[in-house]
């Protein structure tokens, strides 16, 4: 299990749900990884199962200073950067447009656009030649759901980002790729599924397992495992793409 091996990763939102289960995955594969977030309590339980191979520091995604700082402080603990994984995220509110918060709106938008846009400009000059860049997008990003038109505006603005983005880096051989997970099993997804549908957390994913063909959410091992091959040599000659793990809802 050397996949990465002797690879730097920074990950957003490292410290629980798929950025957590794709440390792991990371680390397992020969890489350091370096984990970004908002809770310290668990970021320094994530560096504790980690070991050597992990070092944290807690920031806010749209907070363009503390994303350059923690940025720093990986290259200064491990070396360099060979994979940006920008996963940090909100679901914001469920609500029709018309009552749609617009300060929430703009939140939503902040954290996912505006937060991979500051990894982006400010992990690409650490990086070395040849990385990988991607963005954790979701299947809203390829398609439209009602009811959660912040979030849906923002995974899909975030592919217009990494289209840009890839095109730019090409000549240093970087790929930029987003990730488009369905649902998944995570306290983000049961929050957003809780409020959708106004059920208790069994009741609401079983809703949503009957929107996907093979009737189940992923588990973020699942997510993690697309974002391996997405981080290694093996996806070489992929960029600007749209990597879909969703179960066949968007089909």
């Amino acid at each position: 299990m050397t996949r990465l091996q002797d690879k730097v990763a920074v990950i957003t939102g490292g410290e629980s749900g798929i950025g957590l289960a794709t440390a792991r995955r990371f680390v397992a594969e020969g890489a350091r990884v370096y984990v970004l977030g908002l809770d310290e309590g668990r970021l320094k339980d994530t560096e504790r199962e980690l070991g050597a191979a992990c070092g944290y520091s807690v920031a806010d995604v749209t907070d363009e200073s503390a994303v350059q700082e923690g940025l720093q402080a990986a290259v200064d603990r491990f070396g360099t950067l060979d994979v940006l994984f920008s996963n940090a995220g909100i679901s914001g509110a469920v609500s029709g447009v018309l009552d749609y918060p617009s300060d929430v709106f703009t939140r939503v938008l902040a954290v996912h656009v505006t937060g991979a846009f500051h990894v982006v400009k400010h992990g690409l000059p650490r990086m070395r030649d040849g990385g990988s860049v991607i963005i954790m997008s979701s299947v809203v990003g390829v398609m439209g759901f009602a009811g959660i038109c912040g979030y849906v505006a923002a995974k899909h603005g975030q592919v217009g980002l990494m289209r840009a983005v890839a095109t730019e880096v090409a000549p240093r051989r970087i790929r930029v790729n987003t990730l488009h997970p369905g649902p998944t099993s995570t306290a983000f997804q049961d929050e957003l599924e809780m409020a959708a549908t106004g059920l208790p957390q069994a009741q609401a994913a079983a809703v949503f397992d009957e929107l996907l063909p093979l009737k189940r959410h992923a588990t973020p091992e699942e997510i993690a495992a697309a974002a391996l091959f997405l981080a290694s040599d093996e996806s070489a000659f992929m960029t600007r793409s749209t990597l879909v793990v969703d179960g066949g809802i968007a089909g």
